[in-house]
C-alpha cells in the first residue's frame, strides 16, 4: 500500500494526521477534556478523508449493487460509530441533533456552499433538474417518515411502549424505501444518475481492491478508537464551554463527520460540475435519514437505549424548512451564487438558534 499515494489523495487534510496520536494521549493519559475533544475533532477530519477515498477506490473494483451497498455502509460510518457509542452512554439528545445536523449540513451547507463556490466563477450554472427532482423527493419521504412520528407523540402523548413500536415499524419502512431507491439509481433507472457515474468511468484504481479493504479496515478501526475517546469526553467538555448535547450534535459532530465530502462537493461545484456537488448533498442526507436512522432504531431495539423517531418541534420544523427550500431551488435546473449564499444563511440562522437551544 503506497503511503504517499494515499497522503496525495487526502489532500489538504493529510496534515492534521499528526493530532491522532496528540489526541489518543490527552484521550488515555490526561483528564483534561476540552483538548481532548478538540484533538480528536482535529483527528477524525482526515480519517474521514481516507475513508472516503478507500471507499471510492473499493467501489471501481465492485459491480454497481455492490458498489452501492459499500458506499451507504461507509459513506457515513463515523456518524453510525459516534452515534452507536452515544447511545451506550444514554447521550440520546445528542445522537437525534447529530441526525439532524448531518441531514441540514448536507442540504444546506454543502449544497449552498458548492453553489456558491460554482457561482463565483460562473454566471449561472446548469443542472439535471430531473435527477435532483427525483433526490429531492426521496428527501422529503424520508423527512416525512422522520416527522411524522414526532407529530403523533406531540398529538396524542402515547405510552412510550407504543411510540417505540411504532419507530421500529416506521424505520423499516425508511429502510425498504432506501433499498427500493437503490434499485432504482443503480439498475432500473441508472441513466438519470449518469453525472456521477461518467466520472467514474474516467477513473482509473490507484489501490488494488486488497489494499483499498485494507485502508478502510484500518481507517475504520482507528476512527472507532477517536469515536470512543470523543463521545467518552463530549459530555463534560461541553459543560465546560457552555455548549448544549444538541448544539454539539447538530453543529460540532455533524459538520467534522463530513468535512472530506463537503470539501469535495465544494470542488466540484467550482469545477462547474454541480450534478455531482448536489447528488452528494442530497444523496448523503438521503443516506442518513433512510440508512443511518433505521439502522440506529434497529440497534436501539437491539439494546435496550430507548432510541425512538421522536425529535424536538425545532428539529423537525428545521428539517422541514430546509427540504422545501432546497426542492424549490432545484426546481428549474438553474441556480447562481446568490441561491448559494441563501442556503447558507438559512444554515447560519439555524446553527445560532441550536446554540441557545
Amino acid at each position: 500500500m503506497d503511503a504517499k499515494l494515499i497522503l496525495k489523495h487526502m489532500g489538504k487534510f493529510s496534515w492534521l494526521l499528526i493530532f491522532i496520536p496528540i489526541s489518543i494521549y490527552y484521550g488515555f493519559y490526561t483528564h483534561e477534556t476540552v483538548p481532548t475533544v478538540i484533538t480528536t475533532i482535529l483527528a477524525i477530519i482526515p480519517l474521514a478523508a481516507a475513508i472516503g477515498y478507500a471507499t471510492e477506490e473499493l467501489v471501481l473494483h465492485l459491480n454497481p449493487a455492490w458498489g452501492g451497498l459499500i458506499n451507504a455502509t461507509f459513506g457515513n460510518i463515523i456518524e453510525l460509530i459516534v452515534a452507536g457509542l452515544a447511545l451506550q452512554r444514554g447521550l440520546i439528545e445528542l445522537v437525534q441533533a447529530s441526525i439532524v445536523g448531518s441531514i441540514l449540513g448536507n442540504i444546506l451547507l454543502l449544497m449552498g456552499l458548492s453553489i456558491f463556490a460554482g457561482g463565483l466563477r460562473h454566471k449561472d450554472q446548469c443542472f439535471n433538474a430531473r435527477t435532483a427532482g427525483v433526490s429531492s423527493t426521496m428527501l422529503i419521504i424520508a423527512i416525512a417518515g422522520l416527522a411524522l412520528p414526532t407529530v403523533y407523540y406531540y398529538a396524542y402523548n402515547p405510552p412510550f411502549q407504543k411510540v417505540q413500536i411504532l419507530s421500529d415499524a416506521v424505520a423499516l419502512v425508511l429502510a425498504l424505501t432506501y433499498i427500493a431507491g437503490l434499485l432504482f439509481s443503480l439498475k432500473t433507472h441508472k441513466h438519470l444518475f449518469d453525472s456521477g457515474e461518467a466520472i467514474k468511468e474516467h477513473e482509473k484504481t490507484s489501490l488494488t481492491k486488497k489494499d483499498a479493504i485494507l485502508l478502510l479496515v484500518i481507517t475504520t478501526g482507528i476512527a472507532a478508537l477517536l469515536s470512543e475517546i470523543l463521545v467518552g469526553n463530549i459530555e463534560h467538555a461541553g459543560e465546560s464551554i457552555g455548549w448544549s448535547q444538541t448544539f454539539i450534535g447538530a453543529i460540532v459532530v455533524a459538520i467534522i463527520a463530513n468535512v472530506a465530502e463537503k470539501y469535495s462537493a465544494i470542488t466540484f461545484g467550482a469545477k462547474n460540475k454541480l450534478d455531482v456537488s448536489l447528488e452528494i448533498g442530497m444523496g448523503s442526507a438521503t443516506q442518513i435519514a433512510l440508512f443511518v436512522v433505521p439502522l440506529l432504531v434497529f440497534l436501539s431495539q437491539f439494546n435496550g437505549y430507548e432510541f425512538t423517531l421522536v425529535f424536538t418541534i425545532f428539529e423537525l420544523v428545521c428539517m422541514l424548512f430546509a427540504v422545501l427550500i432546497v426542492n424549490d431551488l432545484s426546481s428549474d435546473g438553474v441556480c447562481n451564487w446568490l441561491e448559494g449564499v441563501q442556503l447558507i444563511a438559512v444554515y447560519f440562522i439555524i446553527a445560532i438558534i441550536f446554540y441557545f437551544v
